[in-house]
């Protein structure tokens, strides 16, 4: 079986049917679609490792996550393996347990399978050596929800505007003593949402206690220590704001643990949209972002890069995050 049995059953030149095989974006999709099912049904298997040898590409794209079994990250690996799937690419999917450096072992392996581009949110600031050693991998780099280092694509949530809105909001209710537990503050996110938390404050000609931010992990545990400490206080916060995807079951366990009911005695906001935030009662107010459109963006952006190689300027887009409110909040408990 040949490319040119190929091209006789879809009725096609030899040439189209490699570019289809090679993901080329100028085939029509309903050309892509005849060429498809006359591959399947020859059952032609092209030579994947020949074939990757004459164009350069091993039509494989990395991404690396801090943890793979974060239920919130599932709409973003099912948006952009649906987007490089469509084009012939395949996504590979590694953990790096958010550590810099097995992060830099997984790009060194990506690099070395010769990956076609790299989506990745490094759990610790980019600069230094470490920067240079992603200048050195000379492969697509688009970042996930990080903008450092600037010379990279990136796909962002707004979380500093999400924040603003869910901090008024609390205001509104009454409330003053407004706790923030988010993840480094040299992240994007976590950088985004502290600005935001203090300008909704700042907005309404308020000082917060900075005593009740507290960035530096991004982790159940860490939101679960930090919110027991600050519920032992002797003047604890009327509200959490749990700031990271992954926190709010540390922060839901803390609050339980002492005895506390949400929203009578504590009001609560998680970040992203979560089956947990959902279901526990009361449902946890979110603020939240689409998390498949930052997958459907970095995809694109990636492959756009694959196929026009060369100089460009970095492109950097903003996703909307948006307030949820729920059950979770009420107004502060009066002493």
């Amino acid at each position: 079986m040949t490319i040119r049995d190929v091209a006789t059953a879809a009725g096609v030149s030899t040439g189209t049917v490699s570019r289809v095989l090679n993901a080329n974006a100028t085939v029509h999709p309903d050309i892509r679609r005849k060429v498809q099912r006359a591959i399947d049904d020859l059952g032609y298997t092209p030579n994947a490792v020949a074939q990757s040898m004459r164009i350069r590409s091993t039509h494989t794209i990395g991404c690396i996550l801090r943890e793979i079994n974060i239920p919130q990250l599932a709409g973003f690996v099912k948006a952009a393996h649906d987007v490089l799937d469509e084009v012939g690419f395949s996504l590979l999917i590694s953990n790096s347990e958010g550590r810099k450096e097995r992060e830099r072992e997984l790009l060194s392996r990506l690099s070395r399978r010769q990956a076609d581009g790299v989506m990745m949110g490094p759990y610790t600031p980019v600069a230094g050596e470490f920067e240079a050693f992603l200048r050195d991998l000379d492969i697509p780099i688009v970042l996930i929800d990080r903008d450092q280092p600037d010379w990279t694509d990136a796909v962002m949530a707004d979380h500093a505007e999400g924040m603003r809105v869910a901090v008024s909001h609390l205001l509104d209710l009454g409330h003053r003593r407004v706790a923030l537990i988010t993840g480094d503050a040299g992240l994007y996110p976590a950088r985004e949402r502290v600005r935001g938390y203090q300008e909704a404050f700042a907005a309404r000609n308020l000082e917060p206690d900075p005593s009740l931010v507290h960035a530096g992990s991004f982790l159940p545990g860490a939101g679960f220590r930090i919110t027991s400490a600050l519920l032992g206080q002797r003047n604890p916060p009327t509200a959490i704001i749990s700031g990271g995807i992954d926190m709010l079951s540390g922060v839901l366990r803390a609050v339980r643990g002492r005895g506390l009911r949400i929203p009578e005695d504590l009001s609560l906001i998680a970040s992203g949209h979560s089956e947990l935030a959902e279901l526990v009662s009361p449902a946890v107010a979110i603020i939240g972002w689409d998390q498949a459109e930052v997958g459907r963006i970095a995809a694109g952006m990636l492959l756009d890069r694959i196929r026009n190689d060369g100089p460009h300027e970095p492109r950097r887009v903003l996703v909307p995050n948006e307030f949820i409110p729920r059950a979770s909040l009420g107004p502060p408990r009066r002493t």
